[in-house]
């Protein structure tokens, strides 16, 4: 299997350098391109985020069409900031609405591909520092460059923030400890994607729109899983971004994240019929890590899933309003 692996790092692993902007819009053709940002509480990285993608990609180059964030929940300027820095904004529960509300990140992805019309997608976490347009030309490159690629992930240093002090390789925590060792004890083929959770990453309308979307934490995850499934791990690439910053979430946080992974993964097996025990538990107890409280609290880890859209009437009815 780790063959395998070997033969596939050499031929989809790649780097952004690889990618110039120039050559990628000139690839562009006939395609159409959108870029997404789901966003909560971002206020402080979306607008610059949006203006360089909005001035490198979409003025200087015509290669991003739409440009679209979707704010979950915010409690602060994050919409504000977004549109002011010229994207279309789209509050997370409007599309859709027979559907009911959901939070989640893997939610606000799904209402996006709902909401948008392209037919290449590019998603980009809108908490990113230092971030620079060649995050969405990486992921475009081996997509429009060769039509057998259907899906590209990024992968990245990613140093632990300290303040503003930054440690290299001592990021992607929840990675190395539970969904790297996920990948490699269930779908080994899987194992040459240096960062599985990776919130930056590009696909096909046409594949996104026939797989399910966990609405939490285990997003990255299911669509990595699935599309194995759908369309093998040829059809899948990843690109070498360099360096990705971002703030960090505590650690009964990541507690709660890698409680999501793994129930996503149990899904996984439990679908591909490799487990048939009886469902875990969906609540995880934790022990506060900062202050003075030291009572657990118990939190409902849950994993839910949006449908493929390709299967939601009023999706495919946007797509097709005239059929025959």
């Amino acid at each position: 299997m780790f063959t395998e692996v070997g033969h596939w790092l050499e031929a989809r692993t790649s780097l952004s350098g690889d990618w110039p902007p120039e050559a990628v819009t000139a690839a562009k053709g006939q395609h159409r391109v959108s870029v997404v940002l789901p966003a909560r509480n971002e206020e402080r990285t979306v607008g610059e985020i949006v203006g360089l993608i909005r001035r490198d990609l979409q003025e200087r180059l015509p290669l991003v069409d739409e440009l679209v964030v979707v704010d979950s929940h915010s409690h602060d300027a994050t919409a504000r900031r977004a549109a002011d820095a010229g994207a279309r904004v789209v509050f997370q529960n409007a599309p859709l609405p027979r559907y009911g509300a959901m939070t989640g990140k893997g939610d606000a992805l799904w209402k996006a591909l709902a909401v948008t019309t392209s037919d290449v997608v590019v998603f980009v976490d809108a908490d990113l520092r230092g971030f620079s347009s060649h995050f969405v030309t990486g992921l475009l490159g081996p997509l429009l460059s060769d039509p057998s690629v259907a899906y590209v992930k990024g992968c990245y240093d990613r140093p632990l923030t300290e303040g503003e002090a930054l440690r290299p390789h001592a990021g992607g925590r929840v990675t190395e400890l539970v969904a790297r060792p996920l990948i490699n004890l269930h779908w080994p083929e899987l194992a040459g994607f240096r960062q599985p959770l990776a919130g930056e990453y590009a696909g096909r309308r046409a594949v996104l729109e026939r797989i399910p979307f966990v609405t939490g934490y285990g997003v990255e995850l299911g669509l990595l899983i699935d599309l194995l499934g759908l369309v093998g791990l040829d059809a899948l690439a990843q690109v070498d971004l360099g360096v990705r910053a971002h703030s960090h979430q505590p650690l009964d946080a990541l507690g709660r994240m890698a409680a999501h992974i793994m129930l996503t993964a149990w899904t996984r097996l439990e679908r591909q019929g490799r487990v048939s025990a009886a469902p875990p538990y969906h609540e995880i107890l934790q022990f506060p890590t900062a202050g003075d409280d030291r009572w657990p609290r118990v939190s409902d880890v849950s994993v839910h899933e949006r449908p493929p859209l390709i299967t939601v009437p009023e999706y495919t009815g946007s797509l097709h309003p005239n059929p025959g």
